[in-house]
């Protein structure tokens, strides 16, 4: 089965390499020549987890290629995925330039049936929109060539995306046509042999779920966050009730832990896009504001700590800085709380050295040489007066304390992920703030 994939940034990346390791006959297509050349040496745009491994292997048998010509890699496809960015506008709505145009020059190169599938994330409408763009580049070129249009958002974790693809929870698809839902389910077959579901559904509500799916993702985040700030004033530990409520099978336990914020590149788009589309159509969604309300304060509350206990006074100080991408496992520093702590940091007179495990060259891309970067983690340490934890990788996990105690000037540690014991650090010696612990 041919099958073309026009973005290779994370989505279509994933997208084209894992069709290509299960057999398929993958062509991913990018404007960016640069990006595509180095991608047939092997350069990544992106860090994913075991992603090098399969480009790699499906490069080498011919599966998988890549491409700045649209026309070479539709002409044979029995289907074209649009997995190109969303950003947000400075409405909160997502910007469609990039998918619509992506449409219409489908419309002026496809020579045969073809099912179009959105697989970037796009507000409830985006697929009408697509399918108006390839009719009428068809009616300019007096083409009169059958295609569909269908939706198949992603539900990839950054970090776990080959898990996710390879095993899905749910591959959700809508589809207006017999026809396409039998390319879809042709295509999806090899994921589906071990019992994952697809669930087939109208356009519009396959175009729902994925923004439903990430906004209450997103609740959880703030609703814990939240909760956790209430611990502090009334002296609970919200560790212990996380526990608690984490029990109930109608909550579960994930997505209810405590920090400083999400970021990446999906959250908050999704809820701000979710919020301005409510908007759109007369109807307020006041949970989800709220959700956003609370993450976006949320990523000022270590700042907050660290000003409480130096007094106001952060002039002169330094800080040694553990993690720099939203969450481990990802190079992705998009809305991350890193880069507003240390712009609330670097504004109060203070210097931060970083340390992350692949971020830093992404980070610097963002802000340039306006922090310092280590070699490592305790190398980060060197002359600081505390220790922020602001991503949970790994290797943060079980430090050597007497180690870190011993490079910082006072031994004083700011958790932003709760993973650390704070009875155990302060019996150690240190002055330890969490969030909404003990």
């Amino acid at each position: 089965m041919k099958t073309a994939v026009v973005g290779s940034g994370y989505v279509g990346l994933v997208t084209g390499s894992c069709l290509s390791d299960v057999g398929m006959d993958v062509t991913c297509v990018d404007v960016d020549a640069g990006k595509i050349e180095k991608l047939r040496q092997g350069i990544l745009p992106i860090y994913e987890p075991g992603l090098d491994a399969i480009v790699e292997r499906n490069s080498k048998s011919g599966r998988l290629q890549f491409t700045t010509e649209l026309g070479d890699a539709i002409r044979g496809a029995e289907a074209a995925f649009i997995a190109v960015g969303t950003p947000p506008g400075e409405d909160g709505s997502a910007d469609l330039r990039y998918v619509l145009a992506v449409a219409k020059s489908i419309g002026e190169l496809m020579d045969g049936y073809l099912v179009v599938i959105t697989k970037s994330t796009v507000p409830v409408g985006t697929a009408q929109k697509v399918k108006q763009e390839i009719q009428a580049a068809l009616q300019a070129r007096g083409a009169d060539i059958e295609f569909d249009v269908a939706s198949n958002p992603e539900f990839l974790k950054e970090g776990a995306a080959i898990e996710d693809f390879m095993k899905p929870d749910r591959i959700v698809c809508g589809v207006e046509s017999e026809r396409a839902r039998e390319v879809l389910a042709r295509l999806y077959k090899p994921f589906t042999l071990n019992g994952h579901p697809v669930y087939f559904m109208d356009v519009p509500s396959a175009e729902m779920t994925k923004y439903a799916a990430n906004a209450m993702l997103a609740t959880k985040i703030s609703f814990m966050n939240d909760i956790a700030n209430l611990c502090e004033r009334l002296g609970a530990d919200v560790n212990e009730v996380r526990k608690g409520i984490g029990s109930d099978p109608r909550i579960g336990h994930r997505f209810i832990y405590p920090g400083i914020g999400y970021g990446g590149s999906c959250f908050p788009k999704d809820v701000k896009a979710l919020v301005r589309t409510g908007r759109e159509s007369g109807y307020e969604l006041r949970i989800l504001q709220s959700v956003e309300d609370v993450n976006e304060a949320q990523k000022h509350v270590l700042a907050t700590k660290i000003k409480q206990h130096y007094n106001g006074d952060l002039a002169g100080k330094r800080f040694a800085m553990w993690g720099l991408s939203f969450k481990p496992e990802t190079d992705d520093m998009r809305e991350a709380p890193s880069l507003v702590i240390c712009e609330q940091l670097l504004a109060a007179g203070a210097t931060v050295c970083a340390y992350d495990p692949v971020s830093i060259p992404e980070c610097q891309h963002m802000i340039g040489d306006r922090i310092d970067y280590a070699k490592d983690a305790y190398g980060a340490l060197d002359g600081a007066d505390a220790l922020l934890l602001v991503t949970e990788w790994r290797e943060f996990r079980v430090p050597d304390w007497n180690r870190v105690k011993r490079a910082l000037k006072q031994p004083v540690v700011f958790d932003g992920r709760n993973i650390y014991s704070g009875p155990e650090l302060r019996r150690a010696g240190f002055s330890y703030y969490g969030i909404g612990v003990k």
